[in-house]
């Protein structure tokens, strides 16, 4: 099955309106601030599919059918899910990388846009050196970036106006239509262009040639978003490109091995220091484009992420790619609360590299990070724990590798080889990962009436979610696909990502976490007030079943500690037991 990368996907639905394509095959009647109509996928005499314009989905309350644009047409044109992306993508007229066929007026069109890029960066970069421009530089000077480092990244300053780079481009020749193809200007819907980046700290991002291919700007205060993006062109298509390559290749040929991190000063920060083989992969997990775009360069990886829960889950769904592309990946993990970033300035490079020395290999980093979700003594737990392990196992081409994973899997897990070896020939040929977009719907397991509550609500304001994310983490929710759609909303918040339902869909394949996020996206309509209080109930439902569950673990753990015999076990647990005997 075709994959297609997140922002490709995000494009296509930004420019298709869900109520005219549904339209475009059946009449929709409105139902306030939705729309309704006999559902096309069951037989019934009321109507009970809905969609919502403001949302960009549609479910059906009767048979459970629902998604985004995509879903839509694969459930109703019976389509797989590549096919309904190309059949979008020509209506919403965005190019996939897959079709791209370049003619001389295309390409002279690509040409142009370098351009553009070009003169773009030099007119940002004089705005950030320009002596009136004392902000953005205070703001350099604040998160430790040296004048030097900023010309070599080649960064830079949008102004506050709304079309100054627009006549400057003017003035060389270029139309507003060119400038708005470039992605560096925006249509107004009464007619003429205004600049799409104001006021705001500039990332150039280069291609390994030192081409300017899109740009990241950021915000100069505590405004959101913090980050936006130029959108994909004939050039730029964010999940193929790594940021500072243009500055890195050279250094990580020679030393062969490369540091991947996540954000724009993530990167800077650390390449000032002497750091001089890292990269950003722009804020996305990585894809298997960027990766074979760094085996031409080396095939050593070291990867960077979070300490926080979000970053290690980001971490985990990266892994594959690297047995697929068959590369020496190693993951480190900063301690929480920081970054590349903060942590080189708070602890110094040497501090850095010490935690690329002891980066985990794949397979370790996997098989710790389950082993702290699932138990690893208990059966069910230890049936868990090879479930997730044994699919990258089946991926690893090299068979020595597989007997060594296997004989460590089978020592950690406490299960003979011959019975993991059996599991792992179940798996047959099918990449166990690959999305199963047509999959037929099956009857899944109530959800936690609390926690589908709590989710409905975070769908229904975003702004909940940083406030939820106050108090609440994924593993607090007893459901995993409450816990993993709340996961990733706290990802999107956290990578400053635009928050809309119909995206968030795009995260997940199995067809009841779909019909969970479609479902609960047509909450009835209530004041702000009266949701957070009910929010704030939720919250604390879930926090003392998270609480009532721990001490039940604890109490059983002290159980079997006594008959074990285990004092010193015994003493650590009551100490933590009384803990949460105090919370609550």
């Amino acid at each position: 099955m075709a994959r297609f990368d997140d922002s490709i996907l995000e494009d296509i639905l930004t420019r298709i309106d869900i109520v005219e394509l549904i339209s475009g095959y059946f009449p929709l009647k409105r139902a306030g601030r939705n729309f309704k109509a006999c559902c096309p996928f069951h037989h019934e005499k009321t109507a009970s599919f809905m969609v919502s314009a403001d949302k960009q989905i549609f479910h059906c309350f009767g048979c459970g059918a629902g998604g985004n644009a995509f879903h839509f047409l694969m459930q109703h044109e019976r389509m797989e899910f590549p096919e309904a992306v190309e059949t979008l993508a020509r209506k919403a007229g965005v190019t996939l990388p897959e079709k791209k066929h370049i003619s001389a007026a295309g390409q002279e069109s690509v040409t142009q846009i370098y351009r553009i890029n070009e003169l773009a960066a030099r007119f940002y970069q004089d705005a950030l050196f320009d002596e009136k421009a004392t902000q953005p530089r205070m703001y350099l000077k604040k998160r430790g970036i040296s004048p030097a480092t900023a010309r070599e990244f080649k960064l830079g300053f949008s102004t506050n106006d709304w079309d100054r780079f627009l006549l400057f481009a003017r003035s060389h020749g270029f139309t507003a239509a060119a400038v708005e193809k470039a992605g560096l200007a925006l249509l107004r819907q009464e007619g003429g262009w205004y600049d799409r980046f104001r006021n705001r700290l500039m990332f150039p991002i280069l291609d390994a040639k030192s081409q300017v291919l899109g740009f990241g700007a950021r915000v100069l205060d505590a405004s959101l978003p913090k980050y936006i993006n130029s959108p994909e062109t004939p050039v730029y298509v964010k999940g193929r490109h790594l940021f500072g390559l243009h500055c890195a290749k050279d250094a990580i040929r020679q030393k062969d091995r490369v540091v991947v991190v996540e954000g724009y000063l993530d990167c800077i920060i650390p390449f000032q220091h002497g750091l001089r083989t890292i990269v950003a992969s722009l804020g996305t997990a990585l894809t298997s484009q960027q990766v074979r775009l760094l085996k031409r360069y080396t095939r050593n990886i070291f990867l960077v992420y979070d300490g926080d829960n979000a970053g290690q889950m980001a971490a985990l769904r990266s892994l594959d790619i690297f047995v697929e592309e068959e590369v020496q990946a190693r993951i480190a993990v900063l301690p929480a609360q920081y970054d590349p970033d903060s942590y080189v300035r708070e602890h110094g490079l040497s501090s850095f590299e010490a935690l690329l020395d002891a980066a985990q290999s794949v397979f370790d980093f996997r098989l710790t990070a389950l082993c702290r979700k699932f138990n690893s003594k208990d059966p069910e737990g230890k049936s868990r724990i090879a479930s997730e392990m044994l699919p990258m196992l089946k991926k690893t081409k090299n068979s020595i590798l597989v007997s060594e994973y296997i004989k460590q899997l089978s020592e950690k897990l406490s299960v003979s080889e011959s019975r993991l070896y059996e599991e792992l020939k179940k798996l047959g040929e099918a990449a166990p990962y690959a999305p199963e977009f047509g999959a037929r719907k099956q009857a899944a397991a109530p959800v936690n009436p609390t926690e589908k509550l709590l989710v409905q609500l975070m769908l229904a304001e975003t702004s909940l979610i940083e406030q939820i994310h106050r108090h609440l983490v994924p593993e607090d929710f007893s459901d995993q696909r409450t816990g993993k759609i709340v996961e990733i909303m706290y990802e999107m918040l956290a990578q400053g990502k635009a928050f809309e339902p119909n995206s968030l869909i795009n995260y997940f394949a199995a067809d009841d976490v779909q019909q969970l996020i479609c479902e609960s996206s047509f909450l009835p309509e209530t004041s702000l007030d009266e949701k957070e209080r009910v929010a704030t109930d939720c919250v604390n439902r879930i926090k003392d079943a998270r609480l009532k569950q721990r001490k039940q673990r604890l109490h059983d753990q002290i159980k079997e500690a006594q008959t074990e015999g285990d004092e010193k076990k015994l003493h650590l647990l009551m100490e933590e037991f009384h803990m949460l005997i105090k919370k609550g």
